[in-house]
């Protein structure tokens, strides 16, 4: 078995991320790479969709319009609140089959499809409303729900917008387009253009995405609810414990000479997003505060990774006033004190988060 250090694993990770330098060029070529963008529109600097796709882009290559612009023309679509490109829908059809059949794969699609059977008529009511009046937002679907939906969360007795999400995953509708927070929803027909009949089988999707998902990461932990990929290769690195998948091609790369650049990422970025990876392989200390009592916050609220070469190394912790024009600096938090080097790199990818937004960069 291939044993790689720490460093080796971090500069993986890093380059299948699109995180080294040079940049990518291209907006859709980054989210065919990433395999998708997850959809969380908290804008204490700017949803993450954005922010993923300038970190990697940069403010010459990158502007808000321009993500509106191929969600406009159909490039990308959103499924299972993720931007994915549309070509990748083919991907889910075998998995929507399943949310349609009599042997669900766990305990909660089956629970989700028996109440989806006892209000049959409901959903039968919101394919005619969309039928002949989509799209539509969840508010303007009449519930006609007999059993209503309950859950110890924030979904309790959202009934419509609760059926829309299992029809979303059985392939029956989908997210047209959204203005502001709100989703605007159509049969499915209308806005994936692919023929289901075309799709690929269950096993032949699930390794599909298998590979492609370990392509965008580089380096992941098995788990037994994901289908792994075919062509990963079983790796140890040093002083982390178990066995890791790794992608052949980053495998391949790691004689090649190491690009790094500084990059301020959202909390929400894949590079962080497994914070198992990311306390053992990266040794960063992180968690995402909004959720915390602000007394009780470190970094801040949106507190934003700090990317130098192949380590993070700080956060910083910023907030977009729109009305005052500015990018509101709180603090960045060095973890262990920044070189001149790193200080004068951080600052400038502050001075380009602020093009980005169009906003002068303020300090507090």
């Amino acid at each position: 078995m291939q044993q790689l250090t720490r460093r080796q694993a971090r500069r993986i990770a890093v380059r299948a991320q699109l995180l080294d330098a040079p940049r990518p060029t291209d907006l859709l070529t980054v989210v065919r790479h990433l395999t998708g963008l997850q959809v969380d529109l908290t804008a204490a600097v700017a949803p993450n969709a954005g922010l993923v796709l300038w970190s990697r882009l940069g403010s010459r290559r990158f502007a808000a319009d321009d993500l509106d612009e191929v969600l406009g023309d159909g490039s990308l679509v959103e499924r299972g609140a993720r931007l994915r490109p549309v070509e990748d829908v083919a991907l889910y059809r075998a998995e929507m089959a399943v949310w349609r059949s009599a042997d669900p794969l766990d305990d909660w699609r089956s629970e989700s499809q028996t109440w989806l059977a006892a209000n049959e008529t409901a959903r039968e009511d919101i394919l005619n409303e969309l039928r002949c009046e989509g799209p539509l937002p969840a508010q303007a679907i009449p519930d006609t729900c007999d059993l209503p939906w309950r859950s110890s969360g924030w979904t309790n007795g959202k009934n419509v917008m609760k059926m829309l999400e299992i029809m979303e995953a059985r392939g029956e509708v989908a997210v047209a387009s959204r203005e502001g927070r709100v989703r605007h929803w159509d049969l499915a027909e209308r806005v994936w253009p692919d023929d289901p009949d075309l799709a690929p089988g269950l096993d032949e999707a699930l390794a599909e995405q298998g590979r492609r998902r370990l392509r965008a990461l580089g380096l992941e932990r098995p788990i037994a609810s994901q289908v792994a990929s075919p062509d990963a290769v079983e790796v140890e690195i040093t002083g982390v414990r178990g066995t890791w998948h790794a992608d052949p091609v980053q495998l391949a790369r790691l004689d090649e000479p190491f690009r790094g650049r500084c990059a301020l990422l959202s909390p929400l970025d894949l590079l962080v997003f497994d914070r198992v990876r990311l306390a053992e392989v990266f040794e960063f200390d992180y968690l995402l505060e909004m959720y915390k009592p602000a007394a009780k916050r470190r970094w801040g609220y949106w507190a934003m990774p700090i990317l130098a070469g192949d380590r993070l190394v700080g956060k910083l912790d910023a907030t977009a006033d729109r009305e005052a024009g500015a990018l509101r600096v709180h603090a960045v938090h060095q973890d262990d004190g920044f070189t001149a080097v790193t200080a004068a790199a951080v600052d400038r990818e502050l001075r380009d988060l602020g093009r980005y937004l169009g906003l002068d960069v303020v300090e507090d």
